[in-house]
């Protein structure tokens, strides 16, 4: 496979923000492509990438679990594809405390961002190996840097993804297979609405367009990268945070996602 060259990839989470563009930057470059996603928005996704010219199939599969990533490799068997780029993007996040959040809440953002996630880089990553050749994009994020005060659970999973993608990277460095985890700050989706986070100080702050920060991790991916940190002010940030405690850091972040904190 030629560096660029690219014929097949399935991206999940695409039915909006980062994944839909991540989808949309794999189709442009001429691959075929699956997208997914647990709600039926995935086939209005379908419908806006047609343009674009390659063969789209959309899937509706409950990622958070075994049975919903099992659905989604199996549909992929059936087609007779082999995809060569595989893109984990879907993820979930939730503000508030804690203490506060309900658990059923709480264990969604986990087997979601982290169970879902590594099981369907698992099933399809071991086919890239055995072919000795393919490209893996895992979208973390500069929360994983971070103690998330008021987004702790939402962080916590990211800090394992994170760490998660460059040991996996490691581990098959050999095998003809890279892996790049592309870690954006505040980016324009209907996260910070989904996670009730817009009376909060990030949820009202202007953010990132989901465009750039796609093809940023797209061209990454292309290089072969282990991470992109999309965005001048989050590299920095992700810099100065090697430099601060933890107890700084989970302060810094409580400013910003403290309930509230949008009107001061």
């Amino acid at each position: 496979m030629a560096d660029r060259d690219i014929s097949c990839a399935v991206i999940t989470g695409a039915s909006s923000g980062i994944g839909f563009e991540l989808a949309k930057c794999c189709a442009e470059a001429g691959a075929d492509i699956v997208i997914a996603s647990d709600t039926a928005e995935i086939f209005e996704a379908a419908d806006r990438l047609k343009s674009t010219g390659v063969n789209i199939e959309a899937v509706q599969a409950d990622l958070a679990t075994l049975e919903g990533v099992d659905e989604l490799y199996a549909r992929v068997q059936q087609s007779g594809r082999q995809p060569d780029v595989v893109i984990a993007n879907a993820g979930r996040g939730l503000g508030r405390g804690f203490l506060e959040q309900d658990f059923a809440e709480v264990q969604r953002v986990v087997e979601t961002n982290i169970t879902g996630t590594i099981y369907f880089l698992q099933k399809f990553g071991r086919d890239l190996v055995e072919r000795h050749q393919g490209r893996i994009l895992i979208t973390g994020s500069i929360a994983g840097v971070m103690p998330g005060t008021f987004q702790a659970v939402y962080n916590g999973s990211k800090a394992f993804i994170d760490s998660f993608a460059y040991a996996l990277g490691h581990e098959i460095k050999d095998s003809g297979v890279t892996v790049t985890v592309l870690m954006p700050g505040p980016t324009d989706t209907d996260f910070f609405e989904t996670a009730d986070l817009m009376d909060t100080k990030i949820g009202a702050e202007k953010k990132a367009d989901p465009a750039k920060v796609a093809r940023a991790g797209f061209e990454a991916m292309l290089r072969g990268d282990e991470h992109e940190v999309a965005g001048f002010g989050n590299k920095m940030q992700v810099m100065m945070s090697r430099f601060m405690s933890d107890s700084r850091l989970a302060e810094m972040h409580k400013k910003s996602a403290e309930p509230g904190s949008a009107a001061h």
